[in-house]
């Protein structure tokens, strides 16, 4: 299947407050070049003066007068304070996470006083405005991580609430009637097929499951048929899925709507664990969390599938509680449950904009209701299969996001939202400009290979102002995620997409809605090896030039002379920030090359996923019975370890008939033998299953995707852990180890 796009949101042209921001900062940088290269000397001035105040500083910013280990003293005494809460409080608890804020809050602080009125370096035009543009993308960045520090002291968990509401929903006090939307576009049959099953599976009595078809296939028509499926389609595809949505919500009358992706899965319990809380009256949405049962393109493609969590762990795992805190919540447009009324009165789902989940519970929130999230994972589907799908995903919700500036339902200015729920908004927009920062952070070292200093300070004022920040900060990183992401990993992730994403930035504030709804492709397959090129080039590009810019560099620190021989006068500013270019170049040197071995998709022969789940089976072949064990299944087959010997082997090309039966789930199959293997103690065989009944593969997509608390989370490694992983996988990348076999998810044990 190919991606396929629906026609382009239509909106009257209006130039908003956020182009005219942009165009406006443009402008004044223009003028300020013209100025000085006409020769205007107030610039110079100015800059002279810039340049003698941050030469010197208030003395409270002056690294002390004193041996190196005495400098270090902060940066450990900090280290290990973090390192001791952390134990103490192996999980953030309200208390441990207000310190460890606190302590985090007062070095950003002392660090940003320090690179404000210290290192910035006003020498020349250049200098000037390398050295500018760089601090301001810096402050961009904590600006959005103060904002989520602060909002990291409401964190709410609502499992104990969950507890509770379900209570009413099990003893059928509290049971309202639920209409189930699978709205879908072009994927495949056998994705819709596992989707319509498991929600037809969830335990719960007054509920309606509705095909929502975007695409009128008569092919899945016939499916909604024999499933036993409401079908419904539309006209034309007016506002895409939004629209769908909305023509559904139309045609049906339950009390609650509850809305999966096509290829999203839900585990038997989830209308138990989310209805509940519409007890509430105000209670409008509940969200709950994404789960994959694929992995991570970006795991897979460098080869750590069951090392890596995926990309959007760290979003449901701290940023959705973070948020529910503030009551600025996002719906994530699928594994959610709407109450009707709510979205009617709302006037359905918001239709100007590529997001319309987000700003659907924007508008709800603004309204007075409740978007709540509930952080357990009860459904899952398929993440984006290979990194250009990965990328179509990410960028529009890029773009989806950022037309809040142009749009009514922006929650900066929406009426009804709180402060502090518009905080909570904005720690999520802003998130979609430190892509440019992160370019701006690759590229600023390569101005040091030719005389450009963008940061100048001394060794000893990065030991005692910058170290304590960054190794506290870096300590506590993966502690307040919940262990979802490490720092260093983060950053690998972040500059996968750091090229594109900018451009989309650009592109969205300047023509928000010149791109349509494109479709993230699902139920792929590929045979072999393929380099993304169109995404690839602007880091190949930028991994030589930092190359050679260490080069250049390093041949610069040993013309210059020994440190601690002392420098010319006139080399001495120079010098000052030389060594933190051939560092930091070094750095990003590691960083491009991880990113371009992501880039590189391994192949996936097989649509259908496999999962590490053992089951007793009993194997009939002919007269003969064997017993064993799975050790890893699929919809389509099976590998078993026997507990005894004497299996015949099979000629190559050879197949036999066999009766599998798993008495435990009460599933019987019919199959193929197609392979054996007598390496190990005992011997192992492969089953295709051939003829499955309708019956038997409800029974089987239960097994593999509904069974309640099967979605089981695991913690990234630790940041020295990481360097090390991704120091090997640099020198061992997969495309070279031949390591391209199907891997079971270890998520799916049961």
């Amino acid at each position: 299947m190919v991606p396929t796009s629906k026609p382009p949101l239509q909106r009257p042209l209006s130039i908003s407050y956020a182009t005219v921001m942009m165009f406006g900062v443009v402008a004044i940088a223009l003028a300020l070049a013209y100025a000085w290269f006409t020769g205007e000397g107030q610039i110079s001035r100015i800059f002279a003066q810039l340049n003698l105040l941050q030469q010197s500083p208030p003395m409270w910013l002056e690294a002390p007068m004193v041996a190196g280990h005495y400098l270090i003293f902060p940066t450990v005494a900090l280290f290990l304070f973090a390192v001791v809460i952390t134990r103490i409080s192996p999980q953030p608890k309200p208390w441990s996470r207000a310190v460890v804020i606190a302590v985090l809050l007062i070095l950003v602080g002392r660090y940003v006083s320090w690179r404000s009125l210290s290192t910035l370096n006003f020498d020349d035009l250049l200098n000037g405005g390398t050295s500018t543009v760089l601090f301001v993308m810096e402050m961009l960045g904590l600006v959005a991580s103060i904002i989520q520090l602060v909002l990291l002291l409401r964190v709410r968990d609502r499992h104990n609430q969950a507890d509770q509401m379900q209570l009413a929903v099990m003893d059928k006090t509290f049971l309202p009637s639920v209409a189930v939307f699978i709205p879908t576009y072009d994927e495949p049959e056998f994705i819709l097929r596992r989707t319509i099953i498991g929600c037809q599976a969830m335990d719960y009595p007054d509920k309606t499951v509705y095909l929502l078809d975007d695409t009128r296939r008569p092919e899945i028509k016939k499916l909604a048929e024999t499933l036993g499926c409401e079908y419904r389609t539309r006209p034309n595809n007016d506002h895409a899925k939004a629209g769908n949505l909305n023509s559904a919500i139309a045609k049906t009358n339950s009390d609650l709507i509850a809305s999966f992706d096509a290829d999203f899965v839900p585990t038997r319990n989830f209308l138990l664990r989310t209805v509940g809380f519409f007890q509430d009256p105000t209670v409008a949405l509940v969200q709950t969390p994404q789960s994959f049962y694929n992995p991570d393109p970006i795991a897979r493609n460098l080869g750590l599938e069951d090392i890596l969590t995926p990309e959007e762990e760290v979003f449901y795992r701290q940023i959705q509680p973070m948020r529910d805190g503030v009551g600025s919540v996002v719906c994530s447009g699928t594994s959610f449950v709407a109450r009707r009324s709510a979205l009617e009165s709302a006037g359905g789902f918001v239709t100007d904009s590529l997001s319309e989940d987000y700003f659907t519970a924007v508008r709800l929130a603004s309204k007075g209701h409740k978007i709540i999230y509930l952080d357990e994972k009860l459904s899952a589907g398929l993440a984006a299969e290979n990194i250009s799908a990965h990328a179509v995903q990410r960028l529009r919700w890029a773009r989806g996001t950022l037309q809040a500036f142009f749009i009514e339902t922006n929650p900066l200015t929406i009426p009804g939202l709180k402060f502090i729920q518009r905080l909570g908004h904005l720690e999520g927009i802003l998130h979609w400009f430190t892509s440019i920062s992160r370019i701006i952070f690759l590229i600023a070292p390569l101005f040091y290979a030719f005389g450009v200093i963008p940061i100048r300070s001394t060794p000893e004022e990065i030991i005692y102002f910058f170290l304590p920040y960054y190794f506290v900060q870096i300590t506590v990183f993966s502690w307040l995620n919940h262990h979802s992401r490490s720092a260093i990993l983060s950053d690998v992730y972040s500059l996968v997409l750091a090229f594109p994403l900018a451009v989309t930035v650009v592109q969205a504030m300047l023509s928000p809605f010149g791109t349509g709804f494109k479709v993230t492709p699902k139920g792929t397959s590929s045979q072999g090896f393929r380099f993304n090129w169109h995404l690839a080039w602007p880091l190949m590009l930028m991994f030589v030039l930092t190359a050679c810019s260490i080069w250049l560099n390093l041949g610069e620190c040993l013309a210059r002379g020994n440190w601690a021989q002392g420098v010319p006068p006139e080399a001495s500013a120079h010098l000052r920030g030389l060594g933190i270019g051939w560092i930091w170049s070094l750095y990003n040197l590691m960083m491009i090359g991880a990113a371009l071995l992501v880039l590189l998709d391994v192949p996936r022969p097989n649509p259908y996923d496999w999962f590490d789940l053992r089951r007793v089976v009993r194997l009939q072949i002919g007269n003969r019975i064997w017993w064993g064990t799975t050790t890893a299944i699929s919809e389509i087959g099976a590998t078993i370890t026997l507990t005894q010997r004497g299996l015949p082997n099979l000629a190559a090309g050879e197949t036999r008939p066999v009766q599998l039966s798993i008495s435990e789930d009460l599933i019987s199959l019919e199959g193929v033998l197609t392979g054996t293997c007598n390496d190990g103690e005992f011997p192992c065989v492969t089953v295709e299953f051939h003829r499955v009944t309708l019956s038997e593969t409800r029974k089987l997509v239960e097994l593999l995707y509904c069974r309640p608390g099967q979605w089981k989370r695991w913690n990234t490694p630790g940041e020295l852990q990481s360097l090390w992983i991704l120091v090997k996988t640099l020198f061992r990348p997969r495309v070279l180890t031949g390591d391209i076999r199907v891997k079971a998810m270890t998520v799916a044990k049961g």
